[in-house]
């Protein structure tokens, strides 16, 4: 199989990425997918994602200290910037819920209406019209599915818009934050599976981002203290091993965290919830012409030397940006 490959930002540099589970989760979605269909919805199903995630990360079933530091050490997890003490982290599961002091780490630009990375994360952007330079919704999601079918005034809000795909690797720090500044309209949750986001499982299930769980924050940003890139919908999609995404919004650093609720107003860059152990994506949209993305991430989509398991088609690489949370990712039109 093709290796999977993305871009640094900072450097540009090509990067190999490394697939966990690559071997299991290629069986899975293809000997078991075609051989055994009802086995397969029951390994991807809510209640096995979780015993898979207890094996895993769980202290007394998952890694060593030992093997703990191996994979510290491999993933490059930079334990400084963690707020709690190196010999903290004696298992996965606290390795992969740790907290950072982000605001030293992740600096995030002064202009208010820059949209900011919710994740440090693996990026694609695209849009939903095509008319615009590259259409790619339809191999990772389904545009009425993701948001719901039932949820008509927000499948008008962003018909023909744009959407930035983030997606989480298990070594990543696992807290989303606010990509913008405004007011909580609507926030609601769609059952579904837990279908992993390798890039191998990816390419093999049909639009699989918009058939598991996942859950929907809307954001009107064009009020006073906003952003001001009209409607931003955030997408939180659970994947294989994910267990729950947990909601805690915080005004300052960590502190006093709280539920999301309509009504509410956030502030940008603000930690907003917390996945469970796994891999995961989020998914932003937005509407027509409101914003233009950052260049370095729309040249990265079709870089000539990099390899990537999704494709445009015809062999054509599509490329990921690897971003960290509260870095710019774009700007206002107009």
């Amino acid at each position: 199989m093709v290796q999977h490959q993305y871009i640094e930002r900072g450097t540009r540099n090509i990067c190999n990425e490394q697939l966990y589970w690559d071997r299991i989760i290629n069986f899975l979605y293809s000997k078991v997918r075609e051989s055994s269909p009802a086995l397969f919805r029951l390994l991807t199903g809510p209640r096995l994602s979780e015993i898979l995630s207890f094996f895993v990360y769980e202290p007394l079933l998952g890694q060593k200290l030992s093997g703990t530091k191996s994979f510290l050490k491999r993933c490059g997890i930079n334990l400084q910037e963690c707020l709690e003490a190196a010999d903290y982290y004696d298992t996965p599961r606290k390795i992969f819920e740790r907290q950072i002091r982000y605001w030293e780490s992740r600096p995030m630009p002064d202009d208010p209406q820059t949209v900011v990375s919710p994740a440090d994360a693996r990026a694609l952007v695209g849009s939903f019209s095509k008319t615009k330079t590259i259409f790619i919704k339809e191999k990772f999601f389904e545009f009425r599915q993701l948001l719901g079918y039932d949820r008509t005034r927000w499948l008008s809000t962003f018909a023909d818009g744009d959407f930035a795909i983030f997606r989480l690797t298990p070594d990543k720090y696992h807290y989303n934050h606010t990509p913008v500044a405004g007011k909580i309209v609507d926030f609601y949750e769609i059952p579904g599976a837990y279908h992993s986001c390798n890039p191998g499982a990816v390419v093999t299930v049909v639009t699989p981002y918009s058939i598991n769980k996942r859950v929907v924050t809307i954001f009107d940003t064009d009020v006073p203290g906003g952003s001001h890139v009209g409607f931003v919908g955030m997408i939180e999609v659970v994947a294989l091993m994910i267990g729950d995404i947990v909601q805690r919004y915080s005004e300052k650093e960590y502190n006093d965290h709280c539920e999301i609720t309509p009504g509410m107003h956030v502030k940008r860059g603000a930690p907003k919830s917390m996945y469970r152990p796994g891999s995961s994506t989020d998914i932003l949209v937005f509407q027509k012409d409101r914003v233009c993305f950052a260049e370095d991430i729309l040249q990265n989509r079709c870089h000539k030397s990099a390899q990537s398991r999704f494709t445009l088609g015809f062999g054509v690489a599509l490329v990921e940006t690897d971003v960290k949370v509260r870095s710019p990712i774009a700007v206002r039109v107009g």
